[in-house]
């Protein structure tokens, strides 16, 4: 078997078209697309769909790709093992982490501070990451995780905080009970364009009415800065606004569910000297992160 292609495929999949996976690995792309071809004869089986839209994974080429990116995970660690100084950690780290979460710009801004010869590749995405398949070692999420490939470190519980503006609540007056914001105009998050927003108050859920609906969290607090709604929003993002008295945290007597905090990572994957390093600099760091996501919450 070629192990040259076989990293290939492994690039391929991971950058999502055999064009960025030829990119990613510096080689021309009919070079590429030559291996690839010359490894799925070598084997008798196809090993990628191929169409207009990128790559795909035959169930024949996930069973490679899941043996072959673990194998290549190991070589790498082997080869960081030998060659670096533990005393003086250097590499590439690959995050993940969802758009507009603040707090984590300036841990890794902090981070590389302390650490100047780690290089970090961030990527920012609402959806769901996987580590393997997106060539990520640790991504930040928001939710529960149920994957058996996948380790879970909880960091912290924090709860969304329903706002407004002063300007807003002058006009529409302020709801003394979750019930009463169906008659409110409101901003909600969502991804998709047909689906509807719930807010999961203790007493009651209620579908607010929702004038905006976006996936954008700095476009809701644009917009209820501007006096045009009410919506909820992590703490971490309001905090300014509501030190300042730009924002007024609402219902504060019922609170929204807490949301759950955590690092993933590959569960058969032995962390890198850099990731080591990273989890390390990240749990020390959890005091520091309670108070930066849960800062209004606490004060309200």
């Amino acid at each position: 078997m070629d192990l040259n292609a076989v990293q290939m495929l492994v690039a391929i999949v991971q950058a999502g078209s055999m064009t960025a996976g030829a990119e990613r690995l510096g080689i021309p792309l009919p070079t590429a697309s030559r291996k690839i071809r010359a490894l799925e004869q070598a084997l008798k089986v196809e090993l990628l769909e191929r169409s207009a839209r990128g790559v795909k994974l035959t169930e024949a080429g996930a069973r490679l790709f899941d043996h072959a990116s673990r194998g290549l995970e190991l070589l790498q660690e082997g080869h960081d093992a030998v060659v670096s100084d533990q005393a003086h950690v250097e590499g590439k780290l690959r995050l993940s982490v969802p758009p507009s979460f603040s707090p984590w710009w300036q841990l890794i801004s902090e981070f590389q501070n302390d650490h100047p010869d780690i290089r970090v590749h961030l990527l920012s995405t609402e959806r769901r990451v996987h580590p393997v398949e997106d060539g990520v070692d640790v991504a930040l999420r928001v939710g529960k995780v149920e994957h058996e490939t996948l380790i879970a470190r909880h960091l912290l519980d924090y709860r969304h905080v329903l706002v407004a503006s002063p300007r807003y609540l002058a006009s529409h007056g302020t709801p003394n009970h979750p019930e009463e914001l169906v008659n409110y105009p409101c901003a909600t998050w969502s991804l998709g364009t047909n689906t509807s927003s719930t807010w999961r108050f203790p007493e009651c859920p209620v579908v607010p009415n929702a004038v905006l609906s976006t996936n954008d969290s700095m476009h809701l607090l644009h917009s209820v800065l501007a006096g045009e709604v009410m919506t909820e929003l992590p703490p971490f993002i309001v905090k300014e606004a509501v030190e300042k008295g730009s924002l007024v945290p609402l219902l504060t007597d019922h609170p929204l569910p807490e949301s759950s905090l955590n690092l993933l990572y590959p569960a058969h994957r032995h962390p890198s000297a850099v990731v080591r390093t990273y989890l390390e600099y990240c749990r020390r760091r959890i005091p520091w992160l309670v108070e930066a996501c849960t800062a209004v919450a606490h004060a309200t």
